[in-house]
């Protein structure tokens, strides 16, 4: 399989570069006797929720312990990676709870879910001292992602909408300078990006986050395939996710380990990435087989469809969970 195209979103091309290697010929499968890799495309967001499983994986071989060849590409945002999955570009990779209606939508299929988040945070300049006072603001969000799910939660709680605001669509870089320069009154943004932002607004307020909203819904990030990936390479999904659970399993029994693993992996200071990690409530193996079998995860991802049908987020109706997750296969992964 090869790339067919270029991620124009991104604004450079990216080379084209074998995927997912049939059985046969010059190589084999993960599972082939011949002792061959399977070579995939793998995206992720450069925090700790984004990377920490591929630095583990990185870092203690379980890519080559399970026979495959994993190319890692750095993203901005899960959105981009959904399109870059659609097009061949990638195929997989990791999205946060606002991009979960593109599965939802059928993009994609989520094929383990990773950590529940509350990285997210309504932001505004001094001076603004509630959600209330954002009507009439003008506000940066990046488009589909939990920027702009936690800002819509946050007007909801006080009583407006998208339509009381003056929203200004942004990718995640921009916002950062925007905001530092005033061109905006407030975003719905997330950290480590938020360190950022901070470091050159220090006064500024923060006034939503997604720990506020527990009660509505989970923010649970994610790892995604393309539908092709999984319905033509199951045995490669199954392969992908024994790596994923056995670095989930490492990351549990060693967190220091894995934060200093993780800011090698995306060349931070260790105590930035670990004031990251304490944004994120880290999901242990046997818990994410346990609320795979008894219904909880699709229960999730069904309260994040009702949410993402009433913002207006996804339009028609949602795939069921049980269509988009592939729980099957992440319970026999080992």
């Amino acid at each position: 399989m090869k790339h067919r195209s270029t991620l124009l979103a991104l604004g450079a091309a990216l080379s084209a570069v074998t995927l997912l290697a049939a059985c046969g010929g010059g190589s084999s499968s993960a599972s082939g006797s011949e002792g061959g890799t399977t070579k995939v495309t793998f995206g992720y967001i450069g925090d700790f929720n984004g990377s920490s499983l591929l630095a583990v994986a990185d870092q203690e071989g379980l890519w080559k312990k399970h026979h495959l060849d994993v190319s890692t590409k750095v993203f901005t945002n899960g959105p981009l990676q959904i399109q870059a999955l659609g097009t061949g570009d990638l195929d997989f990779g990791y999205i946060g709870p606002g991009a979960m209606w593109l599965p939802a939508s059928g993009k994609a299929k989520v094929v383990a879910l990773n950590t529940l988040g509350n990285a997210d945070r309504v932001i505004a300049q001094a001076g603004i001292t509630s959600l209330a006072d954002l009507k009439g603001k003008k506000i940066g969000v990046p488009a589909g992602t939990s920027g702009d799910m936690i800002l819509t939660l946050g007007l909801e709680s006080v009583g407006l909408t998208k339509k009381d605001v003056s929203i200004v669509p942004m990718d995640p870089a921009t916002i950062v300078t925007a905001f530092a320069s005033k061109k905006i009154d407030a975003a719905g943004i997330w950290y480590p990006l938020l360190n950022s932002i901070k470091a050159r607004v220090p006064d500024l307020v923060e006034l939503g986050k997604d720990s506020d909203f527990s009660s509505v819904m989970p923010f649970p990030t994610a790892y995604v395939a393309g539908n092709d990936v999984v319905k033509d390479h199951e045995q490669t999904v199954s392969e992908v996710l024994d790596v994923l659970k056995e670095a989930m399993q490492y990351r549990s029994d060693h967190p220091k380990e894995t934060i200093k693993a993780t800011a090698g992996f995306l060349k931070l200071k260790e105590a930035d990435v670990a004031a990251d990690a304490a944004n994120s409530q880290v999901l242990t193996v046997a818990d994410l087989d346990a609320k795979t079998a008894d219904g909880t995860i699709d229960k999730w991802l069904g309260q994040m469809n009702d949410y993402f049908v009433k913002a207006g987020t996804l339009t028609g109706t949602p795939q069921d969970p049980a269509d988009y997750y592939t729980g099957d296969l992440f319970k026999a992964a080992k």
